[in-house]
């Protein structure tokens, strides 16, 4: 009866604070088993270092054969038990930039970092972002220098950049464990295995078994025949089937929980990753899963948790609104492209709207309008026409021939993809299409006064007496409609147009380089012999997309 008691009113608090009533939170302490419990291990690292390959030879099965391009797209979870009997739970984590939350998220419920570095590669750019994610967390790392059985490895090279960028390893005196290993090969497996649980037992890894779980969702998408789908790390406590969660802004009541190899089972305990199915909308990837006594409790709950994401959205909203009001003198106006994100996983979804909104430039803003899970539908064509964005689809299923013809018929364009580098790169050859493009003044040509000749008793209408400069033209080729810059020892002395062009006693439009002419500049007769005249064009530069070898893109204005 107390244990119910108690159990309602940490609810009723929890909802409380939700809905912005000032309450100390209080967690639910019910659970006196504690007993040891397997490492959660997160492998990170730069680009096709070998992470999966690597994880592919602990677990023997091949995970690396399926992905789009040999790189991991999204996050993956299961457990690898080891020769010795011990189990060790390995999150897999993308290496592509474009994917640094998604990384960020796997160190935040890890308990050590394996961090993969390519013996003939060394420290790269993804390497560094993944050592700040784990200092962040201020999770230990253990360094695997993969691909030592390549002929232009280099251990120790690795191990001296490892150390300028400030990791204390083992064979300099530190206390960070460094194993070399082949993925090909699978040599050097037994030894990162007896580093790691070498190292989950210097920290005393431990959990209560019994009372509510606290879990993590690291994955989430949405099936056709079974729903939302949350794949999620138990971090204490045991997840029950039939419980009544709150996940993030949404609720549901557990309907089937299933273990990494699609197997149901009934429980599920501290470091087990399991995929549950029963919630009523799709979870985002971090979200905390809160147990609740009821489902009155659960809509609750819920409710409140949207009211606020609802309000801090529309803050935001207006936030920005001003922001752009207060810059809209200073800024030229930027064209607008309305893009639609629909990906195979929450994560993913995440993951791709944040790396096309660093496509944004000052010409261009890239503004994702809607984004969703699973594949694309006649609703977002309609919704793409009616605000005239472009669809991307990253690593769906094809569109059905009826979304297809519909597309096409109202003029909006799908871009299918599974490798984020091709649509990162289609996405801004497109911005690069879209952009207005800056006006900018180039020297089309160049002429040096040689003489000067005045012609007097000219007509009031042309301004009296007048100043010809004889001039050759020694650079590229002087236009009579383009402004004339008169440069003296380097200093401008005029800019303004010119208001006759002569060669051989003919006016004419153009003279080129190495040919000699006779020029009046409207409003200008302080000509001196050795004085450059310049003439000057408009035009129009685009921006440029850039990629660089690390996966990383930017725009160029």
């Amino acid at each position: 009866m107390l244990k119910a008691a108690l159990g309602h009113l940490i609810d009723f608090l929890m909802i409380l604070q939700e809905v912005g009533a000032s309450v100390k939170r209080i967690h639910a302490n019910e659970g006196t088993e504690i007993v040891p419990r397997p490492p959660v291990v997160t492998v990170m690292g730069h680009v096709d270092h070998g992470k999966t390959s690597l994880l592919d030879a602990l677990r023997q099965t091949s995970v690396a054969a399926k992905e789009a391009g040999g790189i991991t797209q999204h996050l993956g979870a299961f457990i690898v038990s080891m020769p010795s009997g011990a189990s060790i739970t390995f999150l897999d984590t993308p290496g592509h930039a474009a994917f640094s939350a998604m990384r960020a998220r796997g160190a935040a419920v890890t308990d050590i970092v394996v961090l993969v570095v390519a013996a003939d590669d060394g420290v790269m750019p993804q390497t560094l972002e993944a050592i700040a994610h784990a200092k962040a967390a201020n999770v230990p790392i253990v360094v695997a220098v993969n691909k030592c059985d390549k002929p232009a490895a280099n251990p120790e090279r690795v191990k001296i950049q490892l150390a300028s960028e400030g990791l204390l390893l083992e064979d300099m005196g530190g206390d960070i464990q460094v194993v070399e290993v082949s993925a090909i090969k699978k040599t050097g497996l037994d030894n990162l295995e007896e580093a790691l649980l070498l190292q989950s037992e210097v920290m005393n890894l431990k959990s209560r078994v019994d009372g509510p779980a606290q879990a993590y969702v690291v994955e989430a998408r949405l099936d056709k025949g079974r729903g939302s789908l949350a794949t999620a790390i138990v971090k204490a406590g045991t997840l029950v089937c039939g419980q009544h969660v709150v996940v993030g802004s949404e609720w549901g009541r557990i309907r089937a929980i299933r273990d990494m190899v699609g197997k149901l089972i009934e429980r599920a305990t501290p470091a087990m990753p399991v995929e549950i199915e029963g919630l009523k909308g799709l979870p985002m990837a971090g979200d905390d899963i809160i147990v609740v006594q009821s489902e009155e409790r659960a809509r609750m709950l819920s409710a409140g948790r949207k009211k606020k994401f609802e309000k801090d959205r529309l803050l935001t909203i207006s936030d920005g609104r001003a922001e752009a009001l207060e810059l809209s003198e200073e800024v030229p106006q930027r064209a607008e492209m309305p893009i639609i994100v629909k990906a195979d996983v929450q994560g993913t979804v995440q993951a791709v709207t944040d790396a096309l909104k660093t496509l944004n430039s000052p010409q261009v803003f890239v503004n994702v309008v809607h984004v969703g899970v699973g594949p694309v539908s006649q609703s977002d064509v309609d919704r793409a026409q009616a605000c005239g964005a472009c669809i991307v689809g990253f690593n769906v299923k094809n569109p059905a021939s009826s979304v297809r013809m519909a597309a096409t018929q109202a003029s909006v364009k799908i871009l299918m993809h599974c490798v984020i580098y091709h649509l990162l790169e289609d996405i801004g050859n497109m911005i690069v299409d879209k952009a207005p493009g800056t006006f900018e003044t180039q020297v089309a040509g160049e002429a040096e006064v040689l003489s000067i000749f005045e012609l007097k008793g000219k007509s009031k209408a042309k301004g009296g007496d007048a100043k010809i400069a004889g001039c050759r033209v020694t650079d590229g080729c002087v236009s009579k409609s383009s402004i004339m810059r008169l440069l003296r020892s380097g200093e401008v002395v005029f800019e303004g147009s010119c208001t006759s062009l002569k060669q051989e006693k003919h006016d004419v439009e153009k003279v080129g380089k190495g040919n000699e002419c006779g020029l009046v500049l409207c409003n200008c007769d302080n000509f001196q012999v050795g004085d450059i005249v310049q003439c000057l064009d408009q035009v129009v530069r685009k921006p440029k997309f850039i990629s660089s070898e690390s996966g990383a893109v930017r725009i160029e204005c």
